[in-house]
């Protein structure tokens, strides 16, 4: 008599998998961070999981996030997405799903997915953009910039701005 059994090697390995289980799970999450007791920002979510456990240790907002920057003069800009990961190690935050950044001077950026790299203080995306502001309106594939929009490289464009004489 013989016995067989038929089984999907992937399925079979996915059984002894480590899993990815957060160390930590904060509902209406709210984090205040401050530099040299001035408040720099201040990050919303209706969902954080803290994943500070892993090897490549991250945390991940799958509901959303809004964040409120705030520079040395106070002033306020604002960004919005559906999803967000904070890399600790790599200090890179990715943000996914209507993304909008907001500058408190009228700037606005929209885009699928953008990337912000805290070191550096450098925002970017590969992804298709839109960007206006009072002087210019513009689209495109790709751009990259400060945290203060003083330096933008667009990668692919087509706009219109306003040339002041």
């Amino acid at each position: 008599m013989f016995f067989s059994c038929q089984g999907q090697y992937e399925d079979v390995k996915s059984i002894n998998a480590p899993q990815k289980v957060p160390s930590g799970i904060a509902e209406n999450f709210k984090l205040t961070y401050t530099d040299s007791g001035k408040v720099k920002a201040i990050l919303t979510s209706p969902l954080n999981k803290d994943f500070s456990n892993q090897k490549f240790q991250f945390q991940e907002f799958p509901k959303g996030l809004y964040v409120e920057f705030f520079d040395d003069q106070n002033n306020k800009s604002t960004v919005t997405a559906d999803y967000g990961i904070m890399y600790s190690q790599t200090s890179l935050v990715d943000l996914q799903g209507n993304v909008v950044l907001e500058t408190h001077d009228g700037k606005k950026l929209e885009a699928p997915q953008l990337y912000w790299d805290q070191t550096n203080e450098w925002v970017f995306t590969e992804k298709e953009y839109t960007f206006t502001s009072e002087e210019l309106n513009m689209s495109g594939t790709g751009i990259d910039f400060n945290k203060d929009f003083s330096v933008v490289n667009s990668h692919e464009n087509t706009g219109s701005a306003v040339v002041k004489e």
